[in-house]
């Protein structure tokens, strides 16, 4: 099975610097050696444009929208060029708004895109629920195009927004503020908490699956939703003693990538200066991406 890798490093829409290092982090760590060992074929179509986060005085509560907008434009465009039946698209984030970009792909291929969203938040907030100005804790709901949310980037990659809520199912959550449990409320969106993920990784899995439509959809890893203590590689570090361990989030990840639907798994929120805290955690993530890669291949062989 043919895995095409795309780094996105960009941190514009991140709390500060660090992520846009993640794509070269994973890397040195052995990601595309790993994946070729595990049977692989990989075609590293190298990285987007390198973009920082910097203070943005102005918009305080959308921090470095512009900067976001062409991010996701830019990705949505070679995304959708790497997608290919039978194939895997990886990308490498990056902030949690590759997500975004990447159902924008699966759209602009004609499908209707569908995410399993593995993360501790359901970054369903907007400019006007929250004063963080963070777009990575917002990507969801500019994705569903929510009240409140930033037009320009709702409407980035097309005249619609991206996703139906029938098609956004969580997975991991264990945080949300008031206004995001709301809208999960309101919009009937699917959520498996953070407790199904830790303690039953592989049925939890199936069941975000199960309740997906039909039809091709995305995997997004958010790393903060493992236990900061096992694995130290988030932006986020508050969580510590909570979330499933690398170990634990393995069976879940094969889970959903033996599905021939799936097309895409993007990650997001790792800063490799936290990583530098365990000299295994990037080597043992990279072993998580392999052995769930090569789970989907034994699937397809058999």
């Amino acid at each position: 099975m043919r895995v095409n890798v795309l780094g996105v490093p960009s941190s514009a829409g991140a709390y500060c610097v660090g992520v846009e290092k993640a794509p070269a982090a994973l890397r040195r760590a052995g990601l595309g050696d790993v994946l070729v060992a595990g049977g692989a074929e990989v075609m590293d179509a190298g990285d987007l444009t390198t973009r920082r986060w910097k203070p943005d005085r102005e918009h305080p509560h959308v921090q470095n929208l512009g900067e976001e907008v062409a991010s996701m434009r830019e990705l949505a465009d070679v995304a959708s060029i790497l997608l290919a039946e039978g194939e895997l698209l990886l990308v490498l984030g990056g902030s949690c708004t590759v997500a975004f970009g990447v159902c924008a792909a699966v759209a602009r291929r004609g499908g209707s895109p569908s995410i399993v969203y593995i993360d501790r938040h359901l970054d369903l907030n907007t400019p006007s629920s929250t004063t963080e100005g963070s777009l990575s804790w917002m990507g969801m709901a500019h994705a569903l195009g929510l009240d409140g949310a930033a037009s320009e980037l709702v409407e980035a990659t097309q005249d619609t927004a991206i996703l139906e809520p029938s098609r956004l199912v969580y997975l991991g959550v264990d945080a949300a503020t008031e206004w995001e449990r709301d809208r999960v409320r309101d919009l009937g969106i699917t959520v498996v908490p953070q407790a199904e993920l830790t303690d039953h990784p592989r049925r939890a899995a199936l069941a975000a699956w199960k309740a997906l439509p039909t039809g091709p959809f995305v995997v997004h890893l958010d790393v903060d939703v493992l236990d900061f203590l096992d694995a130290p590689l988030a932006e986020n570090v508050n969580g510590r003693n909570s979330g499933p361990t690398l170990a634990q989030l393995e069976p879940a990840l094969s889970e959903l990538l033996r599905h021939p639907d799936c097309v895409a798994l993007s990650i997001g929120q790792l800063d490799p200066a936290h990583a530098v805290s365990d000299d295994t955690a990037l080597p043992r993530l990279v072993a998580v991406l392999a052995s769930a890669i090569a789970a989907r291949q034994l699937t397809e062989a058999g």
